[in-house]
């Protein structure tokens, strides 16, 4: 895609899939990862090939099922800032920041900031936010996330727009502006319809989901991209929740938005979901019981190559 950062190509290339990790990859439920151990884990990740590093935002902490067994560092762009300092290639993604309880202008300052200390590495997911908790302690009306995510969007969207500012043109701008456009993702449905998604967003992500569901959402978008953006197929992004097992030949079963597998069951199934359109994968490795380290050797040695 032309003029954006450096961020969209590494990580979406045609006829690829690419993979990236959900950061911190480990920690006790309910207690914050340890920072130097995330970092060392960074830079392997780094070193050993992989697409994008990726981390969530969470703004109040407030455990939600599954989530709460995630170990998450309390701001997403500082988090990423430090990730930053520690790696050279690998893209650092956001997914997703909850674009209704944040100030446009902050974000756009912090994402400009963030991808001007990463030359260009910057991956700005976005979404609604679905946690009432969160919405009552900011004061802000769940109900109304929709309209409130859109308008963010297109303050975001103008604030990091490189092009100059149009005189009298209403919108407010970081200075100064970016040398390439920040791409932004929609993570989630955010509460609007394929069709806005496919018109505005630079790709969308979603969860991990059996096979022939996620070959159906992926064919839902391709429809959505034919009727608002027609030419273009922007990248579809998935999720998954990872336990890679000792056994190479283990065969895959299904785990709570994830799977549990072998690697050469692994192997077959990411060229599958390429097959079906995924473009990127980003695993995350915090159920499983084997140390991430000797996770992410066996993952560059034995699955990037591949890809």
């Amino acid at each position: 895609m032309d003029g954006v950062n450096r961020a969209y190509g590494q990580v979406f290339v045609p006829g690829r899939l690419t993979v990236g990790l959900m950061t911190p990859m480990q920690g006790a439920p309910g207690v914050p990862a340890d920072v130097d151990t995330a970092l060392q884990q960074a830079r392997l990740a780094d070193a050993l090939g992989f697409a994008a590093l990726w981390t969530r935002d969470v703004p109040l902490m407030i455990p939600q099922g599954s989530a709460s067994e995630v170990a998450a560092l309390d701001d997403p762009f500082l988090w990423l800032t430090a990730l930053a300092a520690v790696t050279t290639q690998v893209v650092l993604a956001t997914g997703a920041i909850v674009l209704p309880l944040r100030h446009p202008l902050h974000v756009a300052k912090s994402a400009l900031s963030l991808d001007r200390l990463s030359h260009g590495r910057l991956l700005l997911g976005v979404g609604s936010g679905d946690r009432p908790e969160e919405f009552a302690r900011f004061g802000l009306d769940l109900e109304t996330r929709d309209v409130a995510f859109r308008e963010h969007w297109e303050a975001v969207r103008a604030a990091l727009d490189p092009r100059p500012a149009a005189d009298g043109d209403g919108q407010y701008r970081v200075l100064p502006p970016p040398s390439a456009r920040i791409p932004m993702i929609a993570v989630g449905s955010a509460r609007q319809s394929l069709q806005w998604i496919a018109e505005h967003a630079d790709g969308w992500a979603s969860y991990h989901r059996e096979e022939d569901r996620q070959k159906g959402r992926i064919a839902l978008w391709h429809m959505a991209q034919d009727q608002r953006s027609p030419g273009q197929r922007k990248p579809f992004i998935q999720s998954v929740q990872l336990d890679l097992l000792d056994n190479p030949a283990a065969p895959a079963e299904a785990i709570e938005l994830g799977l549990r597998t072998g690697r050469l069951a692994l192997a077959a199934y990411l060229e599958r979901m390429r097959e079906l359109g995924v473009a990127h994968i980003l695993f995350n490795l915090h159920r499983g019981a084997r140390p991430v380290e000797d996770v992410l050797r066996e993952l560059g040695a034995d699955i990037l190559p591949q890809l």
